[in-house]
């Protein structure tokens, strides 16, 4: 088949293959450029045997390239869309377009593409570009499973103003009777079918599967009208240890923690209704409420290792009481005590003396006094006013954070959680062994079964507290908040303030959000 022949050159085909004869000494790339724009189909794959025959004048046909196919249609591996690319010129397009669209019908019939045709405009068409010409419908993933959990008592301090008296009042502690419904699971459902462009049946996906977060020692789960309810094992407190909803253990102390009851330490939240005595102490690995109106006056210790302490009347602590909570503290009053908490301390009226020390410490933002001691928080410290009139010494300190330490204590955090892992596997395997010798072990058998469970068990906890340390480190290294102390009424002369290195004591009453600004702190 002749391309294109003329006084300079002729173009011929041959079963898909280009050849070029040179008829004139004159004939040169630029013109053969012009001469690619009018036949686009014709593809130079040979520039080395083009330039060589342009060079030599040669005669005789030269191969060059091929003659590509009209049109070309793609087809995506998912068989969800095809791509029609049309190689004819503009003007072959627009001179021919019931030729273009016979053969567009053609190539879909002869590949089977009976779903989704998408017709194009001929009119704007481009040479060489591709388009859809055909599209599947696509399946529609499953409604994800879907969790809920009953919900915990709201700790959030509410300070009071009735007209004659403040009080610090909190639901703190949510009991829970044995067969309570703690949260419930709807199952991932059924996603919508698509189809391809063949017109086959596309299967959807599953919503994606969500579990249930529990202890397996005071919750289980139960099929109940087709949802998966978890349920309490027992009568206690809902709680939550490590992001793992649990029912705790729930000791009530009616009266006061003292000559009667002794000290108390106990695997479980503990409920005092009246106070804690003076050099007595309570440990619990839950929550903490000391609920007598009168506080606490010189105890020794108040600690809860995995949960909050909730104080309702406020400490006199006689620079013996300490408070600790792995968690929060919510007291209404602190004096002459030390406080502790891994997160934040909420104070409803006032603190006298007193050495604390959390995440971020608030103190009401209307009445809230801190008066002497010493406040350390990592990134906040919020209050009404700050010292006295007399120029009590009150020091104020927002240390922040050293994101690299953290960051360097977070790997080895990881490194530590990785290696207990590799190891529980091995245990595991040892616990199945040991059951499948069912009533046949020896004395020595038994013990070592008793040995590896424990250890088993006691990985399991170090795994969760090393995790739960990491998702806190984590969570200090995701804030962007500034570090400030916030004094919105009167921060009086003897306050010091202090953000990580820069400090500076006040000489004179003021107010505001002090924090650090082009590098200086703003007092």
């Amino acid at each position: 088949m002749i391309i294109e022949k003329n006084d300079e050159i002729t173009l011929s085909e041959e079963n898909g293959r280009v050849f070029i004869a040179i008829n004139n000494d004159g004939y040169n790339l630029k013109k053969f450029d012009e001469l690619t724009r009018k036949h686009t189909r014709l593809k130079v794959s040979n520039f080395l045997a083009l330039k060589k025959a342009l060079e030599n004048k040669s005669h005789d046909p030269i191969e060059i390239g091929s003659w590509i196919e009209s049109m070309e249609l793609v087809i995506s591996a998912d068989k969800m869309e095809a791509f029609l690319t049309i190689y004819e010129s503009q003007n072959y397009i627009q001179e021919n377009l019931a030729e273009i669209h016979t053969n567009i019908q053609k190539v879909l019939q002869e590949q089977r593409i009976t779903y989704g045709h998408k017709p194009i405009d001929l009119l704007t068409v481009k040479t060489g570009k591709t388009y859809i010409v055909a599209k599947g419908l696509p399946p529609q993933k499953g409604e994800d499973a879907k969790v809920t959990y009953l919900n915990q008592a709201e700790k959030k301090p509410l300070v009071k103003d009735d007209g004659k008296a403040d009080f610090f009042d909190m639901n703190f502690i949510v009991e829970i009777k044995e067969g309570s419904w703690l949260g419930e699971k709807t199952p991932p459902q059924k996603g919508v079918e698509g189809i391809n462009i063949f017109g086959e049946t596309v299967p959807a996906e599953l919503g994606d599967d969500v579990p249930l977060k529990y202890d397996m020692k005071s919750a289980y789960e139960v099929e109940e009208g087709g949802k998966t309810v978890l349920r309490s094992k027992t009568k206690g407190v809902i709680g939550e240890v490590n992001g793992v909803l649990s029912v705790q253990k729930h000791l009530v102390i009616d009266g006061d923690v003292g000559l009667e009851t002794g000290n108390l330490t106990f695997d479980g939240s503990i409920q005092v209704k009246g106070t804690v005595m003076a050099g007595y102490s309570v440990i619990a690995s839950g929550d903490v409420s000391i609920e007598g109106k009168e506080g606490v006056n010189a105890a020794e210790l108040i600690k809860s290792t995995e949960g909050d302490v909730f104080i309702k009347g406020g400490i006199f602590g006689r620079s013996v009481t300490k408070v600790e909570a792995h968690k929060n503290i919510y007291i209404k009053h602190a004096n002459e005590c030390t406080l502790e908490a891994k997160e934040n301390i909420y104070i409803g009226f006032y603190t006298l003396g007193s050495t604390i020390a959390a995440n971020q410490i608030f103190l009401d933002e209307r009445k809230g006094k801190i008066i002497g001691g010493k406040m350390m928080a990592i990134n906040s410290i919020t209050a009404a006013y700050s010292g006295n009139s007399l120029e009590r010494k009150t020091e104020l300190i927002v240390q922040g954070i050293d994101r690299k330490i953290l960051t360097e204590n977070a790997k080895v955090k990881a490194e530590e959680m990785i290696k207990l892992q590799e190891e529980m596997p091995k245990l595991s395997d040892q616990i199945s062994h040991f059951k499948q010798l069912n009533n046949t072990m020896t004395v020595q058998q038994i013990a070592a079964y008793e040995q590896t469970k424990q250890k088993y068990n006691q990985l399991q906890v170090e795994v969760k507290e090393i995790d739960a340390e990491i998702q806190r480190i984590l969570k200090m290294l995701r804030q962007t908040s500034s570090y400030h102390i916030h004094i919105t009424k009167e921060a009086n002369a003897g306050t010091i303030i202090q953000i990580g290195y820069k400090s500076s004591v006040l000489s004179s009453a003021t107010k505001g959000k002090f924090k650090i600004e082009n590098g200086e702190l703003n007092v």
